[in-house]
């Protein structure tokens, strides 16, 4: 889930649940500091392993995120993943176009090697975790890395890195121990369908990624999708040319706005579009199909008005 005033009881509840991993989205703009937020999750949490998905290393010195893994790993020993991604909705908030894999190679390199305690040019020069022994976890402190990679480029770097595993919308590449899948949707009840008022609103904020996206990228091409015409109109209704990036990402994942209904119910079933939407037995199903294609992960990412609801409703289906 997003960093934010409900997480720490979410944790908990996904502890109770048995979930194996609470993972906290890192965008800055549009959620609160995912490195203190984890720092509380180890405090209020026991035994649920922890994760960030996915840190965007733009926003942080390979030295602030090497220290803030030595604190993790302190507070929570052994129980975190660090996946690192090229950030494209993260740096959309900044009006940037996502990281190049040149320089997330180039990162996760400087980051390894401060982690292990050697000496790595940052900058052009040199740097070294300089903690004193009572200051911080002894070096080398090895931690498993996860590399959001959805093509070619990306899974060679994650390759060539060593990479502990990768993470992808879909099964991800082969010849990693932890290959995650990162999945949205709503478990419906008795008599529920999709464009019902609650699991429309469970759905919907993943379904308005692609609106958000396309956007970004394309501008007015975005009218072609239902109700397109009318969700951009009103984005540039709201915001004068150079803004409209700061009203685009609003609710980025977990929430509807106003403006998201009319492209909703243009799209009638086709909301679900990616989700994973179903009855509990349909949900264990593809849980199933995910373990039989090698995924060792499945990171269910609830959204929404309610995410304890949707929590309880996919653990009870996937659980088993």
């Amino acid at each position: 889930t997003a960093p934010g005033p409900q997480v720490e009881s979410l944790a908990r509840l996904a502890e109770e649940l048995g979930y194996d991993r609470y993972w906290l989205y890192d965008s800055p703009a549009v959620y609160e500091d995912v490195w203190i937020t984890l720092g509380r999750l180890a405090a209020v949490t026991d035994t649920i392993g922890l994760g960030t998905a996915v840190l965007v290393p733009h926003s942080r010195h390979p030295m602030v995120t090497a220290s803030a893994i030595a604190t993790m790993e302190r507070l929570a020993p052994g129980r975190c993943l660090y996946a690192f991604g090229t950030g494209a909705s993260a740096r959309w908030c900044f009006d940037q176009p996502a990281l190049t894999w040149r320089y997330m190679e180039t990162y996760l390199r400087q980051l390894s090697g401060l982690l292990a305690g050697e000496v790595v040019e940052i900058d052009g020069k040199r740097c070294q975790m300089m903690h004193h022994r009572e200051q911080a976890v002894a070096r080398p402190i090895d931690v498993p890395i996860i590399v959001s990679a959805f093509g070619p480029k990306g899974i060679g770097v994650a390759r060539e890195l060593g990479a502990h595993g990768v993470m992808n919308l879909f099964p991800p590449a082969e010849g990693f121990a932890e290959r995650v899948q990162m999945v949205s949707g709503t478990v419906l009840d008795d008599g529920e369908v999709v464009t019902d008022p609650r699991p429309a609103d469970a759905v919907g904020p993943w379904h308005m990624v692609g609106y958000h996206a396309f956007y970004q990228s394309a501008g007015e091409a975005v009218d072609d999708m239902p109700g397109g015409a009318q969700w951009r109109a009103g984005i540039e209704a709201e915001r004068p040319e150079g803004e409209r990036h700061l009203a685009v990402w609003e609710g980025h994942v977990t929430h509807l706005v106003e403006r998201d209904r009319a492209p909703m119910e243009a799209s009638g079933d086709a909301i679900v579009g990616m989700s994973w939407v179903g009855s509990a037995d349909e949900i264990a199903d593809r849980v199933a199909a995910a373990a039989a294609d090698g995924v060792t992960d499945v990171m269910y990412t609830p959204a929404g008005p309610d995410p304890e609801r949707e929590m309880r409703a996919f653990a009870a289906a996937a659980i088993r």
